[in-house]
């Protein structure tokens, strides 16, 4: 990953991937994150046309939502699916749809520009470089 455009010392957009790598209702694009200091995965999906990424974590037990790595829709491509759990979540908000949540997926705020998806790195939620 590299740095995007610096807005500040502590605000950075990231390069995630090509737009190209997120399929309508496909595979998420998994990356790694520093949340308030504990390192934890975060994932990117498209749908209906816009790039939206969370926290891999799901509100009712900590847990990530895949059931195979990447796989975080349900057979409909509508909804995303704690696969230990059973909550699901809005795709576009990340909002508790139903099952045992406790509120919404933590959101990132991600960009699409030239061919490229970002996401911003700022306090509280940081790239973690390996």
């Amino acid at each position: 990953m590299t740095a995007g455009d610096a807005t500040d010392a502590q605000s950075r957009w990231i390069d995630l991937c090509l737009s190209a790598h997120l399929a309508e209702a496909g595979s998420a694009v998994p990356f790694d994150v520093s949340f308030h200091g504990q390192t934890c995965r975060g994932f990117a999906v498209r749908y209906q046309g816009r790039a939206y990424a969370y926290l891999n974590r799901c509100t009712h037990v900590p847990m990530e939502l895949d059931w195979q790595p990447g796989q975080v829709f349900d057979d409909t491509g509508q909804w995303l699916v704690c696969a230990t759990h059973g909550a699901s979540y809005r795709p576009d908000t990340g909002a508790c749809a139903g099952g045992p949540c406790r509120g919404g997926l933590v959101p990132i705020e991600l960009r699409e520009s030239a061919g490229l998806v970002q996401w911003h790195s700022r306090p509280g939620l940081v790239a973690v470089v390996f």
